[in-house]
């Protein structure tokens, strides 16, 4: 029933794999195609190669940074300059620079930050653990390995959540190119065959809603294996109060 519906979609964003010519110089390519994949809000590129050692050329699809253009140069390793669109290692960009993406491992091809109109960015470096410290979309910070990569830039296709919905049939077309997950429907709103919230003669759930991690499927609905429930008191934030009590 979820399956995703990919029949139309171009395929996943990568970056080019990291080989020798990008840890010890750098590689252009040329944009050869801005394209929409249906069900992802961000542009995507298609990037044109050299092979390294065959004579012919290979394209690479990726998530496309604010401001690319068919026919622009883009260049990808250690010494690259630092420009929109460009890729380069972590431990090359100055602290500040605006970054999308986001590698996780060096050579994993770039995991984060590829929603459209989302950043990261580099906060600081530490040189003797090879780590560098980035502040992720979700407002997050997180240790890197320095020699992971990413693009300058942010994604492309930002503010398309500032446009309002207006009607169901716009969702409907949304979501018809993203998977079956629209509308959808109360589990109290169910009948108790159909659901663990279903029944009763007034719309309520009539116990927890919490439910363990190892509850079996079917079981398994509500708030999953809940650290904690109910209203936050003191104007501190969920995780900073569960830092709060292991200490």
């Amino acid at each position: 029933v979820y399956t995703a519906h990919v029949h139309k979609r171009w395929g996943p964003s990568k970056l080019r794999p990291l080989d020798f010519k990008e840890k010890h110089g750098y590689v252009r390519g040329v944009i050869k195609e801005v394209v929409h994949d249906p069900g992802r809000g961000a542009p995507m590129v298609k990037v044109q190669f050299r092979h390294p050692y065959k004579n012919k050329r290979v394209t690479y699809l990726m998530v496309a940074a604010e401001g690319m253009y068919v026919g622009q140069y883009v260049y990808f390793g250690t010494k690259a300059a630092l420009s929109v669109g460009n890729v380069l290692p972590l431990d090359k960009m100055p602290e500040g620079t605006t970054i999308c993406n986001i590698e996780k491992k060096a050579g994993d091809r770039g995991t984060g930050s590829r929603a459209s109109g989302t950043y990261g960015i580099v906060i600081s470096h530490n040189r003797e653990t090879g780590k560098s410290r980035i502040r992720l979309p979700s407002g997050q910070k997180v240790n890197i390995p320095s020699h992971a990569r990413a693009m300058i830039g942010l994604v492309g296709g930002g503010g398309r959540i500032e446009k309002p919905i207006l009607k169901a049939g716009n969702n409907y077309y949304r979501f018809k190119s993203k998977r079956n997950c629209w509308p959808r429907v109360r589990g109290v709103a169910m009948s108790p065959v159909d659901h663990p919230h279903g029944g009763g003669n007034h719309q309520h759930i009539g116990h927890a809603a919490t439910c363990g991690r190892s509850a079996p499927p079917g079981q398994k609905v509500g708030a999953i294996a809940a650290r904690r429930t109910g209203r936050l008191h003191g104007g501190t934030s969920g995780s900073q109060a569960g830092k709060e009590k292991k200490e």
